[in-house]
């Protein structure tokens, strides 16, 4: 998920391994607890109101109560200089004065990056669906089979929902329970391989394609 801002020295003398969080790492792993809350928060009460109202809706109150909250604060601010006689200044004046415009730079190599990754994301469904591997595409087949249960279970806003929870929840059990889990999943990973051999062994045209 995110990097990890801490050191970790390797077994056996290896050298420190050095891990860097950014923003969205910061805020997943809950290195400031008050932080991570607040956005955490926010954006869930934002999710379970547009179960119940239209995206519409859901903006336009969120937009008023914010303005709301944010023009009460004016007004109190500015009606307690006159009070106290005091020049302040705009309370917001901070946030006023923050450069928000996205760097051209910055603005190309997102660009950049999502142009790749849509590109591979194509480059891949071409070959499941053209079954260019056989084992690959069933083995796709059966995830699409899936997901015609879960689709019928869930509606995509609540798997979104359930998407945002793991994303706060399962990077922070992760990091805490990493010893456990990983050998969970090379144990999974170790089945997963041997069912494909014998798959593949199975299955004569396979294993010739394989070859191929």
């Amino acid at each position: 998920m995110g990097r990890k801002n801490r050191r970790e020295s390797g077994a056996g003398g290896d050298p420190e391994i050095i891990y860097d969080d950014g923003p969205v790492g910061e805020l997943v792993y809950w290195r400031d607890p008050k932080k991570s809350g607040v956005v955490f928060g926010s954006i869930f009460v934002v999710l379970l109101a547009l179960t119940l109202l239209s995206l519409i809706s859901v903006v336009a109150y969120t937009s008023l109560a914010v303005l709301s909250g944010a023009f009460a604060f004016r007004v109190y601010k500015s009606v307690l200089q006159a009070v106290q006689k005091t020049q302040d200044g705009h309370p917001f004046k901070e946030y006023l004065d923050l450069d928000i415009a996205i760097p051209s730079e910055k603005a190309q190599e997102l660009s950049n990056a999502i142009i790749n990754y849509f590109n591979n994301a194509v480059v891949q469904l071409r070959r499941l669906f053209l079954v260019e591997d056989l084992v690959d595409s069933a083995k796709f087949g059966v995830v699409l089979y899936l997901l015609t249960y879960i689709g019928g279970w869930f509606n995509g806003l609540t798997l979104l929902i359930l998407g945002f929870v793991a994303l706060f929840s399962l990077p922070k059990v992760y990091e805490t329970n990493k010893t456990v889990i990983d050998q969970y999943i090379e144990l999974i990973n170790s089945k997963i391989s041997e069912v494909n051999a014998k798959v593949t062994a199975a299955v004569p045209f396979l294993k010739k394609e394989k070859a191929q």
